[in-house]
């Protein structure tokens, strides 16, 4: 499982001109599903993103995580975050989990979040999204469950 994070001061996700989901402070998650991942993957990106210490505290360092500000994310299913583009031009999306699969532990990394307190937003699976992102900071970080990176 793979996942971009960013920072927001607010996000909102959009399909066929209609917002489908909008949060304010908090974080925006672009998630990707691989092949083989599981249950322990979820549960470890879950407490991982939601714990992450991204927020500025009175000293103006980085040392608050999502619970501690009481912000919102915003999820977001990508399998393009599996490309891999080592090879050629065109990426390669072998890697990513098919749909079923991934729409399954997409739900299931929301419903995870969601029981640790955290109010959750998302797109639509499979659809074809507009993401507006007001990234803070800019902080932008990746997180990888297999620790790739």
């Amino acid at each position: 499982m793979r996942a971009v994070i960013q920072r927001v001061n607010f996000s909102s996700v959009e399909v066929e001109g209609k917002i489908v989901g909008k949060i304010n402070k908090g974080i925006n998650v672009l998630l990707g599903v691989e092949d083989g991942d599981s249950i322990q993957d979820v549960k470890y990106m879950a407490e991982k993103i939601v714990n992450l210490r991204i927020f500025e505290d009175a000293d103006e360092k980085m040392n608050l995580s999502l619970l501690d500000v009481s912000g919102e994310m915003l999820c977001i299913s990508q399998f393009t975050l599996l490309g891999d583009c080592r090879k050629g031009r065109r990426p390669s999306f072998v890697s990513a989990a098919k749909p079923d699969e991934a729409n399954e532990l997409y739900k299931q990394f929301c419903e995870a979040v969601k029981e640790m307190g955290i109010h959750v937003e998302t797109g639509i699976f499979q659809a074809d999204m507009k993401v507006d992102i007001q990234n803070d900071g800019p902080v932008t970080v990746l997180v990888d469950s297999k620790k790739q990176f």
